[in-house]
Order: structure tokens, then sequence, then C-alpha cells
């Protein structure tokens, strides 16, 4: 056998991130020759756990840190051994005109949920409409989640599906500002939906683009409660369990190959210590789509027009124990266990928009924070678990990579990070960094990942965590061609996208890679 025929494949995947090993994983167990092409010395991409402080025993999920939408046909069709716990506090949010009173949302609880809407806007009326919204969004959940791992639904089918002409108009013809001002009275409770809006999304709620429509969707149909579990072990595991499949079954896995061109006829060119030639029937591309682009042609930049903008910062660190709330009411354990909401009113999201369009940093930085070892404690070592150390996981928005695009890295990590503990501090009642714990060599347990850190890690162009933006999950009209039908083809019929860019790709979710392999097997089977 020569050299260049031990290089051939049915499927080469450029790309080792989570859903490229979902790919591979279908590919392979179907009878498919395959390869994954990882630029890194591990897999995993952004869906990765790593160890942030020397001699320091935490495995945090260094990037993505939650599973959302990852369905429970992937988990079933690959025999995956994962343990995704549901958090029973969903949210708490702190009154930012006064930080000694929140809306504690416990979803073992209902009357404590309304107990603490009372105690924040004086009656409850509040709390009902905020269950009959969620009881509002539901049959969308049922009617679009378990349609994203068959070919794509057309937009008629899904919206019959729903039954709720004025609910689908609301939400794929109108701004989502709209809905929420009509749902809820408080400008915290809007705030509180609104953020589903948001999350790796520079928009306002009156954004004509609907980019916040679209994220919204993909954040409440998750597993048809909208509910975001904690991977046990961190997201590390998650990976680590879908390398394991898809090695098992006979997929290729080279790390530490940078690939420097991918051509339309499947001739992909990469670089170890040696240039290397691989030929696919088919190319799957785990990158996005920036990037692909550069592949395409060579080494060549994409326009200015062509690149995504990421619009978040994340904060990860550890501390000695969970900082005191002025909300005496709440206990810090329940508070960080879900999401903290922090200066996200809906208001301040949307002045926080404004200053960030302007070209300055939001003040106050809107922040949503939570605990993954409350959930988990495997993630800490022995001794960390028994001095009651934790870890916290913040996630600021509306920091578009412009900001900082060009800034000295260091000194624009220090800058955000110190925006993020003083928006914090604004309704803690001790210093955050007071609780921060410190590594044997001195240094304080905490570190910024900015967008450029994204693009500079995992090579997400403009650190945009979706590779752009989201797409709605259904099509127009039925699609004439597998690669249509999935949502992953491309202007090359023998390259298809299997990662975030995919039209249902974005989170943690294994979609895209699922998708991709459908159509790929269907397009090798004809």
């Amino acid at each position: 056998m020569t050299a260049s025929e031990t290089r051939r494949y049915d499927v080469v995947i450029v790309g080792g991130g989570h859903n490229a090993l979902v790919a591979a994983a279908y590919l392979a167990r179907a009878g498919r020759s395959v390869v994954v092409l990882e630029r890194a010395d591990a897999v995993g991409g952004a869906a990765v756990s790593e160890r942030p402080w020397a001699g320091v025993d935490a495995r945090l999920s260094r990037y993505s840190y939650l599973v959302s939408l990852l369905p429970q046909r992937i988990i079933d069709d690959l025999d995956l051994r994962i343990d995704l716990r549901r958090r029973r506090y969903s949210s708490y949010t702190p009154d930012p005109a006064d930080p000694s009173r929140g809306i504690l949302i416990d979803t073992q609880d209902a009357e404590a949920t309304a107990a603490s809407f009372t105690r924040t806007f004086g009656d409850a009326r509040e709390a009902e409409r905020y269950a009959a919204f969620g009881e509002r969004l539901r049959p969308l959940a049922r009617a679009v989640f378990p349609t994203m791992t068959d070919p794509l639904p057309t937009e008629d089918e899904v919206r019959e599906r729903l039954g709720d002409d004025e609910l689908w108009s609301a939400l794929t013809s109108r701004p989502l500002g709209d809905l929420l001002r009509s749902s809820f009275e408080s400008d915290l409770v809007r705030g509180i939906a609104l953020t589903d809006g948001l999350i790796g999304t520079f928009a306002s709620s009156d954004d004509p683009s609907l980019a916040q429509n679209r994220c919204f969707l993909y954040h409440v149909i998750g597993g048809e409660t909208g509910d975001w579990d904690v991977p046990v072990g961190g997201m590390g595991a998650v990976t680590a369990e879908l390398e394991r499949v898809a090695r098992e079954a006979g997929a290729d896995i080279v790390t530490g190959i940078d690939v420097v061109s991918v051509s339309p006829d499947g001739e992909v060119h990469g670089v170890t210590d040696r240039p290397e030639v691989f030929y696919g029937s088919l190319v799957l591309s785990g990158v996005g789509e920036a990037v692909l682009a550069r592949l395409l042609t060579a080494g060549g930049t994409p326009t200015s027009a062509d690149e995504p903008e990421g619009a978040q910062v994340k904060v990860n660190m550890l501390l000695s124990r969970l900082p005191r709330l002025r909300d005496r009411a709440v206990s810090p354990e329940a508070a960080f266990a879900g999401t903290f909401h922090v200066n996200e009113t809906m208001t301040q999201l949307d002045s926080a928009f404004v200053a960030a369009t302007g070209g300055m940093l939001p003040d106050p930085l809107p922040l949503e924070i939570y605990c993954h070892s409350l959930t988990d404690p495997s993630i800490l070592g022995e001794e960390l678990r028994a001095s009651g150390a934790q870890t916290l996981t913040l996630f600021g928005l509306h920091v578009p990579h412009r900001l900082i695009d060009g800034a000295d890295p260091v000194a624009a990590g220090a800058r955000l990070l110190a925006a993020a503990q003083q928006s914090l501090d604004a309704v803690l009642d001790e210093p955050l960094r007071d609780c921060i714990l410190r590594a044997p060599d001195g240094r304080l347990c905490i570190e910024a990942r900015t967008t450029a850190d994204l693009e500079e890690s995992l090579n997400m162009v403009g650190g945009n965590i979706f590779h752009g933006g989201l797409s709605w999950p259904w099509l127009p009209a039925p699609a004439a061609t597998p690669a249509g039908r999935w949502g992953v083809a491309t202007a090359h019929s023998r390259v298809l996208l299997c990662g975030s860019s995919a039209q249902r790709g974005g989170a943690v979710s294994g979609i895209g890679g699922q998708n991709a392999a459908m159509a790929a097997l269907e397009i090798l089977a004809g």
C-alpha cells in the first residue's frame, strides 16, 4: 500500500471540536473511513476542561461551560456514557436598584419562587406572568427541538406544529422586545428573559435583524424544556467520551496538524513536522465559515464584511468560599447554583448595547454567573472540596471584539476583568477579591478569556462563540440536495459544514456534527 493510499478516506474532517467528533463517530459506526485533523495537541475545541493555575487541582470548563442542546437521540445513537445534571435553581437576579432583594427561581418550589417575586415587587402578579410566559413557550420547544436531528422542516411545517400563530409572529417577525414588554411589567423580569437572546449575540431588544430572537429560540427549546445542564466532570468529560466512541468505531484522529488548505475536490493539505496530504470523497469543516473561506483560497483572507464578531468576556475563578450577598433572604449556595444575573434589567442591557456600539465599555457590565462545583464537586480535588472551595464562571455580555481588537491583550484582559469585578461587587456584601483563592505561586485564581483569546487559542475569528450569526432551524421551502436538507451545504458539493457554522449549529449540542454525518452518508450512498 502506498503512502498516498494510506491517506485516502471517505471523509476528511477539518477541526476536532465536539461536533467534528460526533460526525466522526456516526460515520465510522456506519462503516465509513474517516479522519479528524486537529490543530491543537488535543481534541475538543471550546468544549474542554483545563487546569488554569499551576499546582491547583481544579479542572475548569475553560470556554464552553453548560450543555443545553445535546439531543438524547445523539446520546443514544452513539451509546455515550455522560452524566448531565439538572440545576434546581434556574436563576437568581438581585434588583440593581436595591440588591438587598431579588428573584430566586426555584424549579422545585413554585411557592418559594412566587414569594421571591412578592418580596421584590410587593405582589405575586409578575410571578404569575413569568409562569404563564414559560407555559406559553413550552409548545414552541416541543414543536422545534424534536426536528433538530431530522432533515430541516419547512417554515410552514414548524408553524403548523406550534399551533400558535400569534407567538410565531412575535418570535419570527418582530423584535423580541415587543414580546417581552407585552408579557411582563417589570424591567427586571424583562431582562431575565432577554438574556436568553443575548448570549454570544450582540444585539438590542429591538434589533431589526432579529438576531436576538434567533438566539432566544435556541436557548428556550433545548431538551424540549430550555434547561441548561451541568456536565459532570466538566466539558472535558463530554469531549473525552465523544473521542472514545469515535476512536472505538474506527475513526482516525490526528492532533498537532495545522491544516493550511482545502480544495473543492477533497484534497486537504496539512503540516506537522512535515507537509501531509489527505484525500476525501467528502470534506467536513468543523471550523468556522470564515476560517474555511481562508482555507479554500489557500491562505487568502476574507473581507472584513465576512468576519464574525464575538461580544463577550468569560472569567474563570476559584474561590476559597462563596461571597456573601446583600440579600439576606437568599443563600449564596442557592443564588450561585443557577444563573446569577447581575445588572441585566432590559434597560441596562439595551443601554450597554448602545454604549458598546459607540465604542465604550458598558458601565455597569451585564453579567451572568454560575458555580459548577455546587452541582458537580468532582471537578475539584479532594483537598479543595474539603476546604469549601468553589468555582465561579462569569460571562460578560455586550463586549464586542471591536472594543479590544488590536489592543494589548494583557491590558485588555485586565480592563475587562476589572469591569466584571466592579459590576459583581455592586450586589455583594463583600469584595469578590477577598474570596478568590491564591495558587501556590501567590497568583489569584482568576482569569479573563476575551474574544482575542478565543481567536488566538481556538481560531475562532472575532472570538465569536457561534462561528457567526445563528440561523432559523427551518427552510422557507424544501431543499433539493442532502446537504441542503440537512443545513450543511457550502458552495462546493464535496465540502460540507459540520460545526457551529451549520444551519443548526451553535452551543454544545452535537447537532451540527450529526446533521453533517447524515448528509454525508446520503451522498456517499448515492
